[in-house]
């Protein structure tokens, strides 16, 4: 058994490695930048972790969600590794001590959003982390072409001047050609080094149905199905009501979005993961982390903007390798909607002018100040006070990140914190000097461990109960201890935060560039157009379809799609068909009529009628004014 697989039993308890994980592992044992491509599910993370586990040192790991963030510190943790986290939100004493622990605790992972790595406290610190592996999660993030760029991530490439020799791993699970050679490019890799896997699932079959009445559909579907499953939604209203709805037909149902508390979250998460909830209903916010194997359905109500998120999305479905659905409810309404999302996407460069001039003016923050200022914001506030609309400040910020003017945040909930500022010897003066406070400190102590290394989160409500005392109670000894300086309490709070990665500057200098705006737009509306494609034809094995897209051009019909299964009607051999195909658009170069048609293809008439009849009833051979036939384009 090698070295990695013995890190691999003791710690994930798996016997084996995943198709690729190894060769990952051993490219970036050799010292070689890596880019590795893994489906949804495949395992990524535990590439960077197995390594960096076989080395001393930490591994940094830059992630964009710092709810993903915390759930692998979490798990990590729990496995009995050492790991932490530093991100936008925390308090000042927060990060030193995170970062004092990284230098010296004896961790093995620090995570990290990215625009925290050209803070000049991070590059101070830096140096005096024995860094084993850069390892960079989301890895399409950085790609400017990709459907989920983040400008932050362009600093990462700062890591390679401070960590010289230290190799990089970036994994992903979606990435176009273009964007794979944005990615190695924008990490300054030594030399190209992408690892993949096909992103062929044999075992998902891809369904797209046209119906008008898609509730109906909807809920007929997951009556018949067997097993758990997803069914995504775009609005975190829909969730509710879709749940609701499926609860009335008595199917054993919750939603779930990133506005409920994490409590909620993970209680949902948890009760579906562990089979007592069979069908969560949710926004995109579910899945990022979520391992659960036996999915048999996933079911998209209404479509996603990108074949990416789509693809990642329907890839929840079936990881235990068994039979999996995965469905898209589509008609010309989501046609309509997907292309209106893009004026939504892209408010008026004015509109996002006076945006940036409110943002400001609310933190009253005076032309040429507030760099590197980070303040909590509540959109609905925000647009409220400022009579505009939600989704319009949340687009023109996205386009305000990416011209560098500022950061926003995901939503981050965090619990209350505690750390321990005095020694022990001093504590305990304190507990002798002021019995009132024993008791309470006696129970923290009790309840918690780690309060003099660390910020520890805290439950004020469950050490209520266990002091038969009131939360508010609990609160005010907090408060006290606090304010003799000795401890730090940071209270619970649901914030994103905004970051002011510039001063600010007077409007008429702020520049809305042709790269960020007209070229960004032009890039979703082929993206909302690649959707479109993907949803409305009808003449091409799915699983292919989404093959092409990333690039694999040399896949083969899956036989089990919508697609495939009404070609298979016709009872036409699948080389027979794409032959006959073939000649009959080559021979639509110049149109010509029906009889003409037929009498020019080779091979048995009887199916070269089949054929034509499946390719007119798909509408990609359509008649012309003069009864002529043409190869649709």
């Amino acid at each position: 058994m090698s070295e990695f697989t013995q890190i691999l039993t003791k710690y994930w308890g798996y016997g084996a490695f995943r198709p690729l994980q190894e060769e990952i592992i051993a490219s970036v044992a050799s010292g070689n930048d890596t880019l590795g491509l893994m489906p949804t599910g495949g395992g990524k993370s535990v590439t960077y972790q197995v390594y960096s586990l076989s080395k001393p040192g930490i591994c940094l790991v830059i992630t964009p969600l710092i709810a993903l963030m915390k759930d692998q510190v979490e798990n990590l943790n729990q496995r009995g590794i050492k790991a932490l986290a530093i991100y936008s939100g925390m308090t000042g004493q927060e990060m030193k001590i995170a970062m004092d622990n990284a230098a010296w605790g004896n961790y093995k992972f620090l995570y990290l959003s990215p625009e925290r790595i050209s803070t000049e406290r991070f590059r101070e610190r830096i140096s005096q982390f024995d860094v084993n592996l850069v390892a960079v999660d989301e890895a399409h993030c950085i790609s400017q072409w990709g459907y989920d760029f983040r400008p932050s991530y362009l600093r990462i490439a700062e890591l390679r001047e401070m960590l010289p020799d230290v190799p990089v791993l970036a994994v992903t699970a979606t990435a176009t050609s273009q964007v794979i050679e944005d990615i190695q490019e924008q990490l300054k890799f030594r030399k190209k080094n992408v690892l993949r896997t096909s992103y062929y699932r044999s075992n998902l079959i891809y369904l797209v149905r046209n119906e008008e009445d898609k509730i109906n559909y909807l809920v007929k579907a997951v009556l018949k199905a067997k097993g758990t499953g997803i069914v995504y939604v775009r609005s975190r209203k829909l969730t509710r009501e879709i749940c609701d709805l499926l609860r009335k037909n008595k199917i054993s149902a919750d939603y779930y979005h990133a506005g409920l508390s994490s409590k909620v979250r993970s209680e949902r998460q948890e009760a579906w993961k562990s089979g007592r909830c069979r069908v969560i209903v949710s926004t995109n916010a579910f899945g990022m982390g979520i391992d659960k194997a036996d999915v048999r359905f996933v079911i998209h109500l209404e479509a996603p903007d990108s074949v990416e998120a789509y693809f990642q999305e329907a890839g929840r479905g079936g990881r235990d390798g068994k039979t999996a659905f995965s469905v898209l409810l589509f008609n010309n309404s989501d046609k309509i909607k997907l292309q209106k999302n893009v004026a939504k996407s892209f408010p008026e460069p004015d509109v996002i002018k006076r945006i940036y001039e409110a943002i400001c003016n609310f933190y009253q923050l005076a032309v040429g100040f507030g760099k590197d200022r980070i303040f909590e914001f509540s959109m609905a506030t925000f647009a409220s006070n400022f009579s505009f609309q939600i989704t319009e400040v949340y687009n023109s910020l996205k386009i305000l990140q990416r011209e560098g003017y500022l950061e926003l945040t995901d939503d981050l909930e965090n619990p209350s914190k505690v750390y321990f500022q005095v020694a022990r010897d001093d504590l305990y003066k304190f507990q002798v000097a002021n019995a009132s406070f024993d008791g309470f400190i006696k129970l923290l102590l009790r309840s918690y461990t780690g309060l003099f290394t660390n910020y520890v989160s805290i439950d004020e409500k469950l050490m209520a109960e266990r002091a038969g005392i009131s939360s508010e109670l609990v609160y005010e000894f907090l408060s006290k201890l606090r304010a003799q300086k000795i401890i730090d309490y940071i209270p619970q709070k649901k914030t994103p935060f905004i970051i002011f990665t510039k001063e600010r500057i007077d409007i008429d200098r702020l520049k809305i560039t042709k790269e960020n705006y007209t070229d960004r737009k032009r890039d979703y509306m082929q993206r909302i157009d690649a959707v479109i494609h993907y949803a409305s034809s009808g003449h091409k094995c799915r699983s292919q379809l989404l093959l092409q897209y990333f690039g694999e051009t040399e896949s083969v019909r899956c036989g089990k799609c919508d697609v495939c299964m009404e070609r298979n009607e016709l009872n036409v051999s699948k080389y027979e068909f794409d032959s006959i195909s073939e000649q009959i658009k080559k021979l639509l170069l110049e149109p010509c009529f029906y009889e003409e048609l037929l009498a020019r293809i080779e091979g048995k008439p009887e199916n070269a009628v089949k054929i034509v009849r499946w390719l007119l009833e798909n509408e990609k051979i359509v008649y012309r004014v003069d009864n002529r036939m043409e190869w649709r384009k």
